[in-house]
């Protein structure tokens, strides 16, 4: 790709390769905690694979496709979506989004699911130049009994 852009499953991390996805976590959200192991574990799952975008060999981007077996068929569920922000605006993240989509068609996922906050109408104008279609329906999020 141009630039030295590069888009990959991830296979292996390097020390510096987690300190850079330490680095974008909090761009992604602002209550995502690091946990190498966590991370380590993700390139190990059997239905999760993590694409990165390398820039001359440094991780700018990423994003992770979930796939499950349920009994309506195979599901695929893109998430943690994030470019770096001194990066942003350069087409990295429509790479990102377009791999997922060409590995989703090549395992036969019927469909892909994406979730995005309102606010980001910016992503979801992205989203939506892509492919997905806004649903009619409602995210809800069970979280932890306080003690």
């Amino acid at each position: 790709m141009a630039d030295g852009l590069s888009i990959s499953i991830a296979d292996r991390l390097t020390p510096t390769d987690l300190e850079r996805i330490e680095a974008l976590l909090p761009q992604l959200s602002s209550t995502a905690r690091f946990d190498a192991e966590r991370v380590i574990s993700l390139l190990e799952a059997p239905d999760a694979d993590l694409f990165v975008a390398r820039e001359s060999g440094r991780i700018v981007g990423m994003a992770t496709l979930a796939t499950a077996p349920l009994l309506t068929g195979w599901h695929g569920s893109i998430e943690d979506v994030v470019v770096d922000q001194s990066v942003r605006g350069r087409g990295i993240a429509r790479l990102l989004l377009e791999a997922i989509i060409d590995e989703s068609e090549r395992r036969g996922l019927p469909t892909l699911d994406l979730t995005s906050r309102p606010s980001r109408e910016s992503a979801l104008r992205l989203y939506e130049s892509v492919g997905f279609v806004r649903r009619n329906t409602n995210v809800l999020r069970f979280g932890p009994r306080s003690s």
